[in-house]
């Protein structure tokens, strides 16, 4: 039951019972009935009001004053119900402090009431009918306070989650269309230049900028559809560490000059790491040919000490004018992702303190665990 539900009922299980403690009580009717509808409009105007907190209490006790009234010397009066409903309805509408506070007003009242009438066999039912309501709906209370969290906590995890997967997404796409973009314009580029001279060798550029396209198009569809729960069928295994060669031939075959050295225990690495492995030298290679087209990039991929290192390297600083973008921070967050590290920068500030012989250009250097 909810404190809104418990403003509905109260009210009226308030008024029955003082109805009821009216006909039953000793005091002349007139005066029980007065007494009882003062109850009613008191609980009747807490309920539309609202009232929370120490004017509830106020507002509670005032009513279990009319309460006692009614009922004053006879335990057999079925007016002291209305106790137990004043005890409910302090824990499911307040606080703690305040629901115990009305409780323990309603008990001693109780206890006064049964020393003076010592003879009266009922006060002890009341006085643990009072306490058993108040504590049982205090937990109840409580209870729902937790549910209600507990729900909260639950909506926001699953907000992070879709933020996470967004982000994911995000990431996978930017590298797949990047390094289709980068290496197709570099192959149009080469058919233009040649449209007129060889026409042989544009059309040889404008086969291969359409072949990459429709790869990474069919990259992209095994990206979304790995994400997705619902999706029919199978999906193409994603690009793994066994797949950086031919990474690389693509960018050869654009004219880039790329020296690549990767040996056979990270062909091996295993499905998270390899794609970590893969986009890295994507991103890194995406990077160097649009930032400084023309020179020779070289890729090193090694393992060692349970460690895989990634170097990519070449030889000419980036153009002046180079937007930085999102693509180092990418690359930063897959090797983390993965339990690694990744710096890169100016190849003699990215090289300190790793043991490698520092040179002109840009280096990414990435390490990560088999």
């Amino acid at each position: 039951m909810t404190d809104g539900v418990a403003r509905v009922i109260a009210p009226a299980m308030l008024a029955l019972f003082a109805a009821v403690g009216a006909v039953m009580g000793d005091r002349p009717l007139p005066v029980g009935i007065a007494v009882a509808g003062a109850v009613a409009v008191l609980a009747g105007a807490v309920a539309w009001r609202g009232l929370v907190g120490w004017p509830l209490a106020a507002a509670l006790l005032l009513g279990a004053a009319g309460l006692l009234t009614l009922g004053h010397g006879g335990s057999a009066n079925l007016v002291w119900m209305g106790f137990c409903v004043l005890a409910g309805w302090a824990a499911l509408a307040a606080a703690l402090p305040v629901a115990l506070a009305v409780g323990a007003v309603l008990v001693v009242a109780l206890v006064s009431e049964w020393t003076q009438q010592t003879e009266e066999p009922g006060w002890m039912a009341w006085i643990v009918g009072t306490a058993f309501t108040l504590v049982s709906c205090a937990f109840a209370s409580r209870l729902r306070e937790t549910v209600d969290q507990l729900r909260a906590a639950q909506h926001q995890l699953a907000e992070r989650s879709r933020a996470e997967e967004r982000s994911r997404i995000a990431g996978e796409v930017h590298d797949v269309i990047g390094h289709a973009l980068t290496v197709s314009l570099l192959h149009i580029g080469s058919a233009r230049l040649a449209l007129d001279e060889d026409p042989d060798e544009a059309r040889r550029a404008l086969e291969e900028a359409e072949r990459l396209a429709r790869s990474s198009l069919e990259e992209v569809r095994a990206t979304v559809g790995l994400m997705r729960t619902d999706a029919p069928g199978g999906t193409d295994p994603m690009p793994g560490a066994a797949d950086i060669p031919s990474l690389v031939d693509s960018f050869r075959r654009a004219g880039v000059e790329v020296g690549l050295d990767l040996d056979d225990g990270v062909r091996s690495l295993g499905q998270a790491r390899g794609l970590a492995a893969y986009r890295i030298v994507q991103e890194a290679l995406t990077n160097a040919t649009k930032h400084a087209p023309g020179e020779a990039v070289s890729v090193s991929a090694r393992t060692g000490d349970g460690m895989v290192t990634l170097v990519v390297r070449n030889g000419g600083a980036p153009k002046s004018d180079a937007d930085p973008g999102t693509g180092i921070r990418g690359m930063q967050d897959r090797a983390i992702a993965v339990g690694g590290e990744l710096v890169a920068g100016p190849d003699s500030a990215a090289s300190r303190g790793t043991g490698e012989s520092a040179g002109p250009g840009w280096i990414v250097r990435a390490r990560m665990p088999r």
